[in-house]
């Protein structure tokens, strides 16, 4: 038997930084004791992509790009030093046989962090604004977001459209996606690495999966995007309500639908939370006007829900409907009017029998306003915040939040960024009655100058769901969109580098 020294700490630190996970098994995929113990360290490297904000050439975008202060890493003993954070163009990949653009970094990134905890903010105007492929690393890793926020104030798909830029996978569920007459559905799908993507997308109508024409083996090429009009993908008839389902057969992707209507305006509709027996909608307005709810179940079995309102003072059997049934692989979906009642507060579904939970993915369709004056937004299911996580540009006026604790109590604070232009961060703790939703106007930072970036960090107690509204009204439109908090993953675990890292070799 001979004894081999390896570098291990090292290994595992790289594979934690690029991918956000780390895992050190023996060969018969036990993990060896000497590697038992971990340390929580600063992820080193994050990507993120963004779709194409907009093909009406009278739109006005804002990119903003954000990492959180050193000193707000959950766990971490030290912050790494400030390093690299860019967003590049990543152009429309031209259709098959013809050729790229022969200079796609022609297009204007926005500008990106230099240090952090002070937001960068960047703008652009018109159809030509392009997807972007980015990535920080180093001290600008942990927590990095980018909001990308878009105001088109007239035509078919007017309205506020804000998206968080997602991190790139292979595999994303977009339930209250649509075909119908008056929808324009768009899935964007952006490959942010040096090969080829190859992605493939299933509709689920309310009869179950759709016929397909061209929805298998679509090739996304590096570093470029794609746009898929979803009505193009089956020649079934219209359905009000789909879910999309949007694999990769090799690669990743960013994924996020655009759904345009033209009697309601526009949004973009992120991915639901992944597949769960309970799911948590957080965030709806006190003034919603109409609320639909649309649930798919992936699994084999029948889902059977409870849908409930957790609301300021207390969790509440809707009158509209106390519960839905969701067969397995088919979209279901319920209006829930007068939800609200003038009071903002989140939908709570769980299984009907505790003892048999079913997996599920679902979204919200909410509306404000009425007639030519109504707007539409979506809020999707969201995962509970483990540790930390932000929304950026939020303005001086229009940013509220709201925190769900649908189980138990809980603690969290908030803090709000230095603006963009100045200003001094302010931050607020705030205790969570379980069972209900906390909604507050967002704390602004002293002395404000720009837009600025919410952080909420769970101190304690039980799961903590949330979100952001954010309101520009524009000409008696109440104009509107809906970000959900996704957990940053600032930090992984790593083997501990105090430990014995020799391995025996026979």
């Amino acid at each position: 038997m001979k004894r081999t020294t390896l570098s291990l700490i090292a290994v595992a630190a790289t594979l934690a930084a690029v991918t956000g996970a780390a895992a050190l098994t023996a060969p018969d995929g036990t993990v060896p004791q000497n590697l038992v113990g971990t340390a929580r360290l600063p992820v080193e490297r994050t990507a993120l992509l963004c779709p194409a904000p907009s093909s009406s050439e009278v739109s006005e975008t804002t990119y903003t790009s954000y990492t959180p202060a050193a000193k707000s890493v959950p766990g971490a003993k030290e912050q790494r030093t400030a390093a690299k954070a860019e967003l590049k163009p990543a152009p429309l990949a031209p259709p098959p046989g013809e050729q790229p653009a022969k200079n796609p970094t022609a297009l204007k990134a926005p500008a990106t962090v230099t240090r952090p905890g002070t937001p960068v903010n960047a703008e652009a105007k018109g159809a030509d604004a392009p997807a972007l492929d980015g990535s920080a690393s180093g001290g600008l890793a942990p927590g990095w977001t980018v909001q990308q926020t878009t105001v088109v104030p007239a035509g078919g798909a007017r309205g506020l459209l804000g998206v968080t830029c997602t991190a790139p996978d292979t595999d994303f569920w977009f339930p209250a996606a649509s075909t119908a007459k008056q929808r324009q559905d768009y899935v964007h799908l952006t490959n942010p690495d040096d090969g080829t993507a190859t992605a493939d997308i299933e509709l689920y109508g309310p009869a179950g999966p759709l016929k397909s024409l061209s929805a298998e083996g679509i090739p996304v090429p590096a570093h470029s995007t794609v746009p898929v009009l979803i009505s193009t993908l089956t020649s079934d008839a219209a359905q009000q309500d789909l879910t999309i389902h949007v694999t990769t057969r090799s690669g990743r992707v960013g994924a996020v639908v655009g759904a345009a209507d033209d009697t309601a305006g526009a949004d973009w509709l992120p991915a639901s939370a992944d597949p769960s027996g309970t799911a948590v909608l957080p965030g709806i307005p006190a003034d919603a006007t109409s609320v639909r709810l649309v649930a798919f179940a992936p699994g084999d079995a029948d889902a059977d829900l409870k849908v409930q309102l957790v609301t300021p003072t207390g969790t509440i059997v809707p009158a509209s409907a106390d519960s839905l049934h969701v067969k397995s692989g088919m979209t279901a979906a319920v209006d829930l009017p007068d939800l609200t009642r003038g009071e903002p507060g989140s939908l709570l579904l769980t299984p009907s029998d505790p003892k048999k939970p079913v997996p599920v993915v679902a979204a919200l369709r909410v509306a404000r306003g009425k007639g030519a004056q109504q707007e539409i937004a979506f809020i999707p299911a969201a995962a509970p915040i483990e540790a930390r996580a932000t929304v950026a540009d939020n303005r001086a006026k229009g940013a509220t939040l709201a925190l769900t604790a649908p189980a138990a109590g809980a603690e969290v604070r908030i803090t709000a960024s230095a603006g963009s232009g100045g200003g001094t961060p302010v931050t607020k703790t705030v205790t969570l009655k379980g069972g209900t939703t906390t909604s507050l106007a967002a704390p602004v930072p002293d002395g404000l100058k720009g837009s600025y970036a919410l952080t909420v960090e769970r101190l304690s107690g039980g799961p903590v769901h949330a979100s952001r509204l954010l309101e520009l009204p524009e000409d008696g439109i109440p104009m509107f969109t809906v970000q959900t908090f996704a957990d940053d993953h600032g930090t992984v675990e790593v083997p501990d580098a105090r430990q014995d890292l020799t391995v025996l070799d026979d």
